[in-house]
């Protein structure tokens, strides 16, 4: 029988799963966290988890907190299991689990107040963020901080007397820590996002322009915003990620996260207030993230929009199955080789043939049960961050693009609404009204869809890829998905 997650329970977890040893009530909290989903628990939250078990910095402990409905029920549920998560790193013939115990507490959203008392409280010396690539603010097309937006605006409408946004909270608190003559905190993004710590600086600062420009320079020269790059695999949890906790484990846990074994976390080495010691357990700390995050987002995100478009009109449903389809594999490979590693900068110590080749490997390990769909996930960000700058590099070098606007074309297709085999696409989008809608006007007129300025911006007006997508689309429409594929592989 499986025993239930909690505190009480950790002496009847049996077998091979990992429990923390530590006392979990010598921790304290040093790090406040907005959006405790998979990934944190899987990421940041297990680094602590080790640096704890390994007697360290104690004094480092998560609080967990969000501005989101989901974030509340994230807490509710893991305040019902003492904050303790079950994290299931898989390789294609084996499978670990460890509980970890880096969270310690979770401030409800709505209780903005408590939020900020936490914030402005001095042992909270490091706040961080999962908040995704569309929660920064970012304008698609100028990759700019959008400060029109209309939770921005309002944030910034009343001065931020009762900020809504974690922005605006953390602008809030690091105003009010000034103003107490404390020293600020230091504002970690954990996205995966270009010069993440920078986009977060733009957010909160940019916030605070608008309300008290003064203010707004003084976080841009006092507070510092290290880059990051950070990659682990971990997928949505569902109920089949559950029953085989239960099943191979015995733990019956609300909220467990499964995900790779493989985990790559490089930060830039820029933390005034202090941090843990986390390069006693594997973080890589750097003077600058730039060339390990431009690998990653160009080959392993840009990977993952290559493979998941024309899997997902194929009716493929996991990750794994789509590296097991020949055709899909090979044009990973293919578009990699020529339209995206050869323009991705050289990396401290690291061989980018053989990252490509890791990247491919993780990408078909049967365990993690990834979901193509979650990969098609919110394409009007991933594009413009993961395509498009590769896409860019590629049109002022001269180099090919066909690969690169085949993938923009496939994008198009799916939003359209409906698999090859007629199967309708549910919603996958914020903006997945208008896609669909440009989507279907593509169909017959293809510029339609570049003509979306605020993701394509002035790749609209170059002729060469304009012409490379047209000619895709109507492939694509034409003869089909496979027929667009076996075009590109037989061109090169």
């Amino acid at each position: 029988m499986a025993v239930a997650l909690s505190r009480a329970g950790l002496g009847g977890i049996a077998g091979p799963v990992s429990v923390p040893r530590y006392g979990r009530d010598t921790l304290s909290p040093g790090i406040v966290h907005f959006g405790i989903g998979n990934f944190h628990r899987a990421h940041q939250a297990a680094y602590l988890d080790e640096l704890f078990e390994a007697g360290l910095d104690r004094d480092w402990a998560i609080l967990g907190t969000g501005v989101r409905a989901e974030d509340a029920a994230m807490g509710s549920d893991l305040a019902a299991q003492d904050f303790l998560t079950t994290v299931v790193a898989q390789e294609a013939s084996s499978a670990r689990a460890r509980v970890t115990g880096a969270m310690i507490g979770f401030i409800d959203p709505a209780d903005r107040g408590t939020i900020l008392r936490q914030l402005t409280d001095g042992r909270t010396r490091i706040v961080s963020l999962t908040v995704t690539e569309g929660g920064y603010y970012v304008d698609p097309a100028t990759q700019a901080f959008d400060a029109g937006h209309p939770e921005i605006a309002a944030d910034a409408a009343d001065g931020l007397a009762d900020p809504k946004t974690a922005f605006g909270l953390i602008a809030t608190a690091l105003l009010r820590r000034r103003a107490a003559g404390l020293a600020p905190f230091t504002v970690m993004s954990c996205d995966n996002l270009p010069g993440n710590g920078h986009v977060a600086e733009n957010a909160v600062a940019g916030l605070v322009e608008l309300v008290n420009p003064a203010d707004a320079r003084w976080i841009r020269e006092a507070v510092a915003f290290p880059d990051a790059m950070v990659d682990r695999i971990t997928p949505a949890t569902s109920e089949r990620e559950r029953r085989s906790l239960r099943e191979d484990f015995g733990i019956d846990d609300r909220r467990p996260v499964f995900c790779e074994d493989f985990r790559q976390w490089v930060l830039e080495d820029r933390f005034p207030a202090g941090r843990p010691r986390l390069e006693q357990v594997g973080v890589q700390f750097v003077a600058d993230v730039a060339p390990f995050e431009l690998m990653k987002i160009r080959i392993l995100n840009g990977g993952h929009a290559a493979i998941a478009y024309p899997a997902g009109l194929l009716d493929i449903h996991f990750v794994h199955e789509a590296m097991q389809d020949g055709q899909i594999a090979r044009f990973l490979s293919a578009l990699l080789d020529e339209e995206v590693v050869p323009l991705v900068p050289p990396v401290p110590d690291t061989d980018l043939a053989a990252y490509k080749q890791t990247i491919e490997r993780r990408f078909a390990n049967p365990k993690i049960g990834d979901t193509i769909r979650r990969l098609c996930l919110d394409g009007s960000n991933r594009q413009p961050k993961f395509i498009l700058p590769t896409l860019r590099d590629a049109l002022r070098a001269g180099r090919p693009i066909d690969g690169l606007a085949l993938i923009c074309a496939l994008w198009c297709r799916y939003c359209h609404g409906e698999t090859e085999s007629g199967q309708p696409i549910a919603p996958n989008d914020p903006g997945w009204g208008r896609l669909t809608e440009q989507a279907r006007l593509a169909r017959s007129e293809p510029d339609a869809w570049l003509r979306m300025r605020d993701i394509y911006g002035d790749l609209a007006d170059d002729e060469r890829f304009r012409t490379a997508f047209r000619q895709s689309l109507q492939r694509i429409w034409n003869r089909g998905t496979r027929a667009a594929l076996d075009h590109y592989l037989q061109g090169r």
